[in-house]
């Protein structure tokens, strides 16, 4: 059952996943079909700190990126006619979770470790495939990292409203897919 308050049902969708599954890709092409806006909470967080996530993380640490993420989602709650996307651990903290639910209806987007790794494994802006030392995993180390995180954040991940496979899909096909699955409750 879906937990969004009847007046705010029409105006705000947060999509999330893990990084890799097209959040900031889809995200955009949804709010256009639905008319609607869409923001990037990763962006809101850059421009809270006036720096970018992968410097965030390192000069200032993960503690302080999920404080800053936590103000930019709390800044979301007030939109509407919205779609947002989510950073791929912002639902690993139960607060943002209920959150979230609260205020609009929650889309995951489910992708494969494979098929992560296959999307990120040439990425360097991903701050939690790093090190200690900040350099990048290496592939076996890297595909570790994205199993454990992934068993980790499914728990939250899967108690979205709506559940979206997007392995090996073409993006309009999963763009209508969600707009006909969300269009159930706006």
């Amino acid at each position: 059952m879906v937990h969004v308050p009847e007046h705010q049902r029409q105006s705000l969708i947060y999509l999330t996943g893990f990084m890799g599954s097209g959040k900031s890709t889809i995200g955009p092409i949804l709010a256009n079909v639905l008319g609607f806006n869409f923001t990037d909470v990763d962006t809101l967080i850059e421009r809270l700190a006036g720096k970018r996530v992968v410097e965030i993380f390192a000069t200032d640490g993960e503690p302080r990126f999920r404080t800053l993420e936590r103000q930019a989602l709390e800044s979301t709650t007030s939109f509407r006619e919205h779609v947002v996307s989510l950073g791929g651990g912002t639902l690993s903290n139960q607060e943002n979770l209920d959150l979230i639910r609260h205020h609009g209806l929650l889309v995951y987007l489910q992708l494969s470790p494979e098929e992560i790794f296959e999307r990120v494994s040439h990425r360097t802006d991903r701050p939690m495939l790093h090190d200690g030392q900040g350099q990048q995993l290496l592939p076996d180390a890297m595909k570790q990292r994205i199993c454990d995180l992934l068993a980790v954040r499914e728990v939250y991940y899967t108690k979205a409203d709506i559940i979206v496979p997007v392995n090996n899909r073409r993006l309009g096909t999963t763009v209508d897919e969600i707009v006909r699955r969300v269009r159930k409750f706006i």
